[in-house]
C-alpha cells in the first residue's frame, strides 16, 4: 500500500457540478432561489417546519444565541469537549460559556454535571452531538424544563443521526447543522439552523441578511420597497454556489450514512484485535452517523506522538477535538477532568465514503506495529 491516506475526503459526482453549473448559469450567485431549495430539501428530509441556510455552523449557534435573547451577563452551559466554536458562540453574544464536562462512554454532555452548573445566571444549554452520535437528549430536555432554560443543538457533526427515532438537531429549541468539509455531507463551508417557532425563524432569517429582507425575497414583490435597518444584523448568508452543492449532496445522505455505518463495524472489528486502543462506544438509543470515528488509545500512549509516526506511514489522523475549559481565549476556571483526558488520548481515525476495507487493513496493521514499539 503506497497510496497516502487521507482523515476525510468529501463524496462528490457529476451531480454537484450539474447543480453549480445551473446557478452560474442563472446569473444569480449571491443567496436565492436555490439557496431556498436546499432549505426546503432539508425542513423536508429533517420534517422541520423552518430551515434557514447561513454561512457555517458558528453563524447558526450566534444567531440562535442572539435571537433567543442571550446577552452580556448570561450563562449558558457548553459541553466541554468541542470545537471551540461552540463556546466563541456565546462569547459573541456578550455571555460567558459555563463548560460542563463529559460522559466518557459517549463524549457527550453529562446530564448530572449540568444539574451541578446551574446558576441563577444560565440562561440555556448547548450539548453537543458530539462526532455524530447524539447526547442524551431526554435528560437534558427535563433539565432545561425544569429550570426555564433554553437547549441550542450543536448538531454541526450530526445531521442524519438520530436519538430514540428523532433527528439530532429537532429535540431542542433550536438546531444548527455544520456542512464543512470534514461532515458528513459537505458544501465546503455552511450552516443551517433549524426550529418550530416561526417567530424566532423570522428573526434568525432577518439577523442572517443585516437585519432586513434578503434580496431574492424583494426581488418577487411587485412593490418597490426600500429597506430600513432596524437591528444590527449580519452577512450570514449562504450563497446558491454553496447551496447547490448541498442540494447534490443532500440525495447521497442515507447511502453516505449507511456506508459510514459499515466502514465503523469494520473498525471496531479490527481495534477490538489490538492492545492500547479502544474503538468508540455507542449507546442503543441512537443511530450513529460516524462524522468522525474517534478511538482512544491507553494513558501510557503519547496519542501526539502516535498521530506523528503515522503520518510518517502517510496515514493522516488527527485528535478528536478540544477540551475548551484549558484553551486560554477563554479564562476559564471549570474544572472538566473526564474531558481533557479524553482529548489528551483521543484519535480520529480515516473514515469516509470512499474508504476502502483493504485499506482499513493496511491501517490497522501499521496502528498495532506502532503500538506495539511505543
Amino acid at each position: 500500500m503506497t497510496t497516502d491516506i487521507a482523515l476525510m475526503r468529501p463524496y462528490f459526482d457529476k451531480e454537484e457540478i450539474i447543480e453549480v453549473q445551473k446557478v452560474l448559469e442563472s446569473g444569480w450567485v449571491s443567496q436565492g432561489p436555490k439557496a431556498k431549495e436546499f432549505e426546503e430539501n432539508v425542513s423536508k428530509y429533517l420534517s422541520a417546519r423552518y430551515a434557514i441556510a447561513v454561512t457555517n455552523c458558528t453563524c447558526a449557534l450566534h444567531l440562535a444565541l442572539l435571537c433567543l435573547g442571550i446577552k452580556k451577563g448570561d450563562e449558558v452551559l457548553v459541553a466541554d469537549y468541542t470545537y471551540p466554536a461552540t463556546g466563541h458562540s456565546v462569547v459573541y453574544c456578550g455571555a460567558k460559556p459555563i463548560f460542563v464536562d463529559i460522559d466518557p462512554k459517549t463524549y457527550n454532555i453529562c446530564p448530572d454535571e449540568i444539574r451541578k452548573k446551574i446558576t441563577k445566571k444560565t440562561k440555556a444549554i448547548i450539548p453537543v452531538h458530539a462526532f455524530g452520535q447524539p447526547a442524551e437528549m431526554d435528560a437534558i430536555c427535563e433539565i432545561a424544563e425544569v429550570n426555564d432554560l433554553k437547549i441550542i443543538e450543536d448538531a454541526a457533526c450530526a445531521f442524519g443521526a438520530k436519538y430514540k427515532g428523532r433527528f439530532a438537531g429537532m429535540i431542542g429549541d433550536v438546531g444548527c447543522y455544520s456542512f464543512h468539509a470534514r461532515k458528513g455531507i459537505t458544501t465546503g463551508e455552511g450552516g443551517m439552523v433549524v426550529t418550530k417557532n416561526k417567530t424566532l425563524a423570522d428573526h434568525i432569517k432577518k439577523l442572517s441578511v443585516f437585519g432586513i429582507t434578503a434580496a431574492w425575497n424583494r426581488e418577487n414583490i411587485d412593490k418597490f420597497i426600500v429597506p430600513k435597518f432596524t437591528e444590527i444584523g449580519y452577512n450570514y448568508k449562504m450563497s446558491d454556489i454553496t447551496a447547490a452543492i448541498g442540494v447534490a449532496q443532500l440525495k447521497k445522505i442515507k447511502k453516505i450514512i449507511l456506508r459510514k455505518i459499515e466502514l465503523a463495524k469494520y473498525w471496531n472489528e479490527k481495534l477490538e484485535k489490538i492492545e492500547l486502543i479502544s474503538p468508540p462506544w455507542v449507546s442503543s438509543d441512537v443511530l450513529h452517523i460516524y462524522q468522525s470515528y474517534v478511538a482512544m488509545v491507553d494513558r501510557k500512549i503519547n496519542r501526539n506522538r502516535l498521530i506523528e509516526l503515522l503520518k510518517k506511514k502517510s496515514i493522516q489522523t488527527q485528535i478528536g477535538t478540544y477540551a475548551s475549559h484549558i484553551q486560554p481565549v477563554y479564562k476559564s476556571k471549570d474544572k472538566c477532568p473526564r474531558s481533557l483526558e479524553i482529548y489528551n488520548q483521543s484519535i480520529a481515525l480515516p473514515m469516509y465514503y470512499n474508504l476502502k476495507e483493504d485499506e482499513i487493513d493496511w491501517i490497522a496493521t501499521e496502528l498495532e506495529n506502532i503500538l506495539e514499539g511505543m
